[in-house]
């Protein structure tokens, strides 16, 4: 991709996940990022967070790889007055401060938005807080997760809350945050200022409940726990094992395509029954409809049905393990490879997964 922000610096005084994958946004489009670290605790505490296969004596952890790439790193004791001082030189020519301090913290150390953007007014000050800007309260993904309806939401009907496998809150929050510094970097074009640009994680992820927002807000449902399925869509999230031992999964949306379904799956019978002809009578009848489809699963193989219904636009995918998914084309694409003091080997996925031409 063209390093379209190769004219910009960044100073990202954040750490963990949210901010940092701020600051590798826009690194992988030519930003010069200077990643200031905590001196004083051993930088970014992510570069502790080992899987119990790692090396210890790898510099970092694959966790804190995950959004750094690039970057510039730099270790600061930014409770002293002399790398304070550091930092506000480097501010008079920076574009972007990406941080994730408490307010105090930030006004204490002199990394508050205040004093940085009266050394540089055109500054863009970005900033990640968990539950607002005011509020003291440590902020951890699952926590988020838990506080915004997403752990509710989520398991098989009979177990207990779930959180998503990734920091998902995390990653909604700095997209929230990127699409901000966007706005601020247009509006300085036409007016020479900078801004100051943040969000919290809770209000990044209840945001992002979409139609279960919806859902409660018109129609005062509560959103249960369903595992895969789809309140609204019916066979929508259903898995089921094929011939060979494949899983897959349905997203039936219309008519249409649940009758190419039956075709391919040799139950044409199927599409014609009363209780589920149409969607609405699939979704009151789906525990029923469950039971006639994995009959009929059991009787095709997995590659075959996949590219039956590929051809005849049937949606329908392969439930893939993470060496799978990048056994695929596609995902190699999106690599990022760094190497490490000169002898390890890094990688990470891209975060800017569009393409302009």
């Amino acid at each position: 991709m063209e390093k379209i922000f190769e004219d910009l610096k960044v100073i990202e005084l954040a750490s963990v996940l949210a901010g940092p994958a701020v600051g590798l946004f826009l690194a992988e489009l030519g930003a010069n990022v200077i990643k200031v670290e905590n001196q004083r605790t051993g930088g970014d505490v992510t570069r502790t967070w080992r899987l119990p296969k790692e090396s210890n004596e790898a510099p970092v952890s694959a966790y804190y790889c995950a959004v750094n790439w690039n970057k510039e790193v730099v270790f600061l004791n930014l409770a002293t007055t002399e790398d304070q001082a550091k930092v506000h030189e480097w501010v008079k020519e920076a574009d972007i401060v990406v941080a994730n301090f408490k307010s105090s913290s930030a006004k204490k150390m002199q990394m508050d938005q205040e004093t940085l953007r009266a050394i540089n007014p055109a500054l863009i000050y970005a900033n990640i807080s968990g539950f607002g800007e005011e509020s003291k309260r440590v902020a951890f993904d699952v926590v988020l997760q838990a506080e915004s309806g997403f752990m509710y939401m989520n398991g098989q009907p009979d177990g207990p809350a779930t959180k998503m496998p990734v920091a998902l809150i995390d990653v909604l929050a700095a997209h929230q945050l990127k699409q901000g510094i966007l706005v601020a970097l247009i509006q300085r074009m036409k007016t020479g200022k900078g801004s100051y640009v943040s969000v919290s994680l809770l209000d990044a992820a209840i945001a992002s409940l979409a139609n279960q927002a919806t859902n409660w807000l018109m129609g005062e449902h509560i959103p249960q726990r369903m595992g895969s399925l789809h309140p609204n869509i019916a066979p929508y999230g259903e898995t089921f094992l094929t011939k060979d031992g494949e899983e897959l999964v349905l997203a039936i949306g219309n008519d249409k395509q649940f009758v190419g379904l039956c075709k391919f799956l040799g139950c044409p019978e199927l599409a014609t029954n009363p209780n589920y002809v149409s969607n609405a009578q699939r979704v009151k009848h789906r525990v029923e409809l469950t039971v006639e489809l994995k009959k009929a699963f059991l009787t095709v193989e997995a590659a075959w049905l996949l590219a039956q219904c590929h051809e005849n636009y049937v949606p329908i995918g392969q439930i893939k393990n993470i060496k799978q998914v990048f056994e695929q084309a596609s995902a190699q694409a999106l690599l990022l490879e760094e190497t490490l003091e000169g002898k390890w080997p890094t990688q990470r996925v891209k975060t800017a997964a569009f393409k302009i031409q």
